[in-house]
């Protein structure tokens, strides 16, 4: 047993050293996304609801997430490369910063939706699991959002 676990300890390090903190929020998204997606399913056949289409137009919607997290990685990628030529521009080194609150805000999106598809299948959910879930979701939103529009909500 000590073996198995020197070994997925080891795989989990030597992955952690390979993509870091970002990779393991990546992965979480698409865990989530596969989660929300079966969830759905299972949902919609509890009670009678299932539509491919239904099930298509959000395979649909994953795919347009999928585009936007390329997007801003690409977009990441742009401005670290620019700031770079410029030495003083920030008192910090730029490496990563609209991709992995994209991510953080769909990943709790995908929580919220998961939450709401377990409710459809009868489980009970506390109600302050989906509030959680809400403040954090504005917590992003707050960190992403410039301050003079965060006054004008």
């Amino acid at each position: 047993m000590d073996k198995i676990k020197l070994a997925i300890t080891g795989l989990l390090g030597t992955l952690t050293a390979f993509w870091g903190w970002f990779g393991w929020l990546t992965i979480a998204w698409v865990l989530a996304m596969m989660a929300d997606i079966f969830t759905g399913m299972a949902a919609a056949r509890r009670n009678g609801e299932w539509a491919s289409s239904v099930a298509r137009d959000g395979l649909w919607r994953k795919g347009g997430c999928i585009s936007v997290v390329l997007i801003t990685a690409v977009l990441d990628l742009v401005l670290g490369q620019l700031l770079a030529t410029m030495p003083d521009a920030l008192p910090f080194t730029y490496t990563t910063l609209l991709c992995p609150l994209l991510i953080g805000w769909y990943l709790l999106t995908e929580a919220g939706s998961i939450i709401e598809n377990a409710g459809k299948m009868g489980a009970r959910i506390p109600s302050w699991l989906g509030f959680a879930v809400s403040v954090l979701k504005k917590q992003v939103d707050n960190a992403a959002t410039p301050e003079d529009k965060q006054n004008d909500k």
